[in-house]
């Protein structure tokens, strides 16, 4: 079985713009980084500058590794959606339940193989 894709535009649609909004947010986050500003090479800071500037750099990595996870994952559903395999398990290939499509549109597993890769 296959989802008509007039019946998937609007999952398309949100996943489009989910994908805008991850992209601006990942260039958000890399403006924000305190080691991205070159200036900071050459200020001498404090101990406790430099800390916080380490702390401030490693969560903004940590949050651009998340959000680069979440737009890979988004990419790989409008592409599933653009193949024709949307709404299916890539382990199993059943149908994957449509209200755990609608809390994740990016669900990749049915219940069953998710449950056994949480293992």
């Amino acid at each position: 079985m296959q989802y008509p894709r007039n019946i998937l535009q609007p999952v398309f649609d949100y996943l489009k713009k989910l994908e805008e909004d991850l992209l601006h947010r990942k260039r958000s986050l890399a403006k924000e980084d305190p080691f991205a500003d070159s200036s900071r090479l050459n200020d001498n800071a404090s101990d406790d500058t430099e800390a916080a500037e380490q702390n401030g750099h490693a969560q903004s990595a940590a949050l651009g590794q998340e959000t680069g996870e979440v737009l890979k994952r988004v990419r790989n559903a409008m592409k599933r959606i653009d193949d024709g395999t949307y709404g299916k398990c890539v382990k199993c290939s059943e149908m994957i339940n449509t209200d755990r499509l609608g809390i994740d549109p990016t669900a990749e597993l049915c219940m069953d193989c998710a449950k056994k890769a949480a293992k």
